[in-house]
């Protein structure tokens, strides 16, 4: 998942003025012209995205004789792309007509009034009726009306290196069962293969919502059954404080870093250690397991700059357990990424035409494939030339069936954040799992408004 943290207002001015100047006179000065902004990989030989927008850059100006499409990317840190894409869409100056919008932060634009409802376009286009119904929910506002199409979802689970586990003693087909499976196997790592990291777990701010949802959320939902939230009551409309659940999803990852069965902690704190995990750890037998994403893999196809043709027999793959092996016996979370028209967007009708063209079956289908993602669609779900495309897509295809998804309402960006915040202090040693989960109950009232249930 990309991160996401605060910065300090003098980053977000820094910012906002970097921003104002990429953007210069905004969607609205070329009727002709759609302005299609997104997120590009701060890692220079990734260009997923970039080609692929290319291709579709070229198909609609030839589909739309004299419509031409200037594509923006903001090449930033997960953190930094959604502070500038915050500040582009508060002017029509600035607000380009397509943004790329993480799930995890649509509500909260919404509610800032940045996006625009896309009801009346989707009523039109038959496509949408080919969406599944819990990716449609994801770009939903609370006022019921859809902000965003998605372009695929994730799902999350455990990757290993067969031949570190093949060193320690471990087997090829490591299916845990429960947490203390996955620290046992940890712990043989550290004993037995000396120089690789045993185990990397998402952490701290510096990360952002990696370290939330990837980590934190991928251990506190598999804490309970899965039939209630244990972050959010929606019965009540309130947020759940800390409790039994949440101390031991912290005293997980305290243990992983007090054990020293993750990375240094200066490294765990670096907020390029995903990138790290993806284009060094894993590919140089470095990380014995990663808990992470099924978009791994778009480092690892030809042309990438990090081409490792081998990773499919070389890595092993298993569900994330639930803590102690109950039912439904895995967890997984999902996300995502949509694409959305901003409110003060000049030319919104042109930028719809450009997402109809970005999500034909065909055109979904190659971004799928190309991003390592999960189909929404389900005629693309179900084709098998999707299914076989890239080995391990079926095995987080079939992750959807037990994965849970946040409750990206607009305190979200917040609960998160403190979420982080208690994350980092049982990461560094400032505090145990016990007063972590004090200082979050703490917090998440002041995040919320003092929306807070106990539990």
């Amino acid at each position: 998942m990309r991160p996401t943290a605060a910065l300090t207002p003098l980053a977000a001015l820094l910012l906002a003025a970097t921003t104002l100047t990429a953007c210069g006179g905004g969607s609205g000065s070329d009727p002709d012209t759609v302005k299609v902004s997104f997120k590009q990989s701060t890692d220079n030989s990734v260009k997923v995205m970039d080609t692929y927008l290319a291709d579709i850059k070229k198909q609609f100006e030839k589909a739309h004789p004299g419509k031409k499409v200037e594509l923006v990317p903001i090449k930033a840190p997960d953190a930094e792309y959604y502070t500038k894409l915050q500040q582009m869409l508060r002017s029509p100056k600035t607000a380009p007509d397509l943004v790329y919008e993480d799930t995890f932060l649509i509500n909260s634009d919404i509610t800032s009034g940045y996006l625009k409802p896309l009801d009346s376009y989707l009523a039109k286009w038959p496509d949408w009726n080919r969406f599944i119904d819990t990716a449609k929910a994801a770009a939903k506002g609370e006022d019921g009306r859809t902000y965003g199409v998605p372009d695929g979802t994730d799902t999350r689970g455990l990757w290993f290196d067969k031949d570190v586990f093949a060193k320690a003693g471990l087997p090829a087909d490591w299916q845990p069962k429960t947490w203390d499976d996955i620290l046992t196997a940890a712990r043989a790592v550290k004993k037995k293969v000396p120089g690789v990291i045993p185990l990397n777990v998402y952490t701290g701010k510096p990360v952002g919502e990696a370290a939330t949802m990837q980590t934190f959320e991928m251990l506190l939902y598999g804490t309970n059954d899965g039939s209630t939230d244990p972050l959010y009551d929606k019965s009540s409309k309130k947020w759940i404080a800390g409790g039994q659940g949440f101390e031991d999803a912290l005293a997980f990852v305290e243990t992983v870093y007090r054990e020293k069965l993750g990375p240094d902690v200066s490294d765990a704190l670096d907020p390029n250690v995903g990138t790290r995990v993806r284009g060094e750890w894993l590919p140089q037998g470095k990380l014995g397991i990663a808990l992470d994403g099924s978009w791994l893999p778009q480092d690892w196809l030809p042309g990438s700059g990090h081409e490792w043709p081998e990773w499919s027999r070389e890595l092993g793959l298993a569900a994330m357990p639930t803590q102690h092996g109950q039912a439904p016996g895995k967890v997984s979370m999902s996300g995502g990424w949509t694409w959305s028209i901003p409110a003060k967007a000049g030319n919104p009708d042109l930028a719809f035409e450009f997402i109809k063209t970005m999500q034909t079956k065909v055109n979904a289908q190659k971004w799928y494939i190309a991003n390592s993602g999960i189909a929404v669609r389900e005629d693309v779900a179900e084709d098998p030339a999707y299914v076989d495309a890239q080995p391990g897509i079926k095995f987080f295809t079939d992750l959807v069936s037990s994965t849970h998804y946040r409750p990206a309402y607009p305190a979200y960006p917040k609960v998160s954040t403190a979420i982080q915040e208690a994350m980092e202090s049982v990461t560094t040693g400032d505090a145990s799992a016990e007063e972590a989960t004090r200082a979050y109950t703490d917090a998440l009232k002041d995040a919320t408004g003092d929306q807070v249930a106990e539990r």
